[in-house]
């Protein structure tokens, strides 16, 4: 079933309605679906559809989220999350690429290659490259952003290779922090362990996140794992 706009949006234009109109959510939730062709909107909710995972990985994430994007070098957890970036500014959200693997014109060409058709939402996205970038330099950045931006962190055991940066533990509780307090939802890629074997286990999990420093992996709030053109979204917390 395809739709005039993704799930996630529609859902958008139903908040917008209802505060527009000082009408309930699922009144308006009611009406976007009618204008869609279904008399409700549990019924335009349950019909399949082919939104893309990362249209559905917006459409899950809630406000103040920790999301891991983790796979094996070269399953897709880069591409996926600038997709989700380009997802977050079609919504019309901020959204913002903190990478210590990339220049800064190498991330943008990828993300305008990525656009499709989704023209000038490439050049929306905030692009961060420096040696610098840890905890308090992301929450630095982001801070006064709207909820509901978006920004991805490329990548988790990265982020205290310099020994002058806290360790990751301390890292990551912080923004978990700053992400709750704001709003803003922080996607982290991660690598998966080499000690992973799709022969005995078909998709990779928590377990199989590779951790050269210690780290609770329960401050994340979801995760998504990529493994041979298969993912798997999973609640952590």
């Amino acid at each position: 079933m395809k739709f005039s706009a993704p799930i996630f949006q529609l859902k958008r234009r139903a908040k917008l309605l209802a505060r527009s109109n000082n009408m309930p959510l699922h009144k308006a939730l009611d009406e976007v679906a009618r204008r869609e062709g279904f008399e409700r909107w549990s019924l335009l909710s349950s019909q399949p559809t082919t939104v893309r995972l990362p249209e559905k990985l917006l459409d899950q994430t809630e406000a103040g989220d920790l999301l891991l994007l983790a796979g094996r070098p070269g399953q897709g957890k880069t591409r996926l999350g600038l997709q989700l970036l380009l997802a977050a500014a079609r919504d019309g959200r901020r959204a913002a690429l903190f990478t210590l693997e990339y220049t800064q014109a190498q991330a943008r060409e990828i993300i305008l290659k990525l656009e499709e058709g989704a023209a000038g939402r490439g050049e929306a996205v905030d692009i961060v490259t420096s040696d610098d970038i840890s905890a308090d330099f992301i929450i630095r950045h982001l801070a006064g952003a709207a909820a509901g931006t978006v920004a991805v962190i490329d990548y988790l055991q990265l982020l205290d290779q310099q020994r002058t940066k806290p360790p990751l533990s301390e890292q990551v509780l912080s923004l978990r922090d700053f992400a709750r307090q704001s709003g803003i939802v922080l996607a982290f890629l991660a690598q998966i362990d080499r000690s992973f074997d799709p022969d005995t286990k078909k998709m990779p999990d928590v377990d199989d996140i590779r951790l050269p420093n210690q780290l609770n992996l329960r401050l994340f709030s979801k995760a998504c794992f990529l493994h041979a053109g298969e993912e798997s979204l999973q609640v952590v917390a």
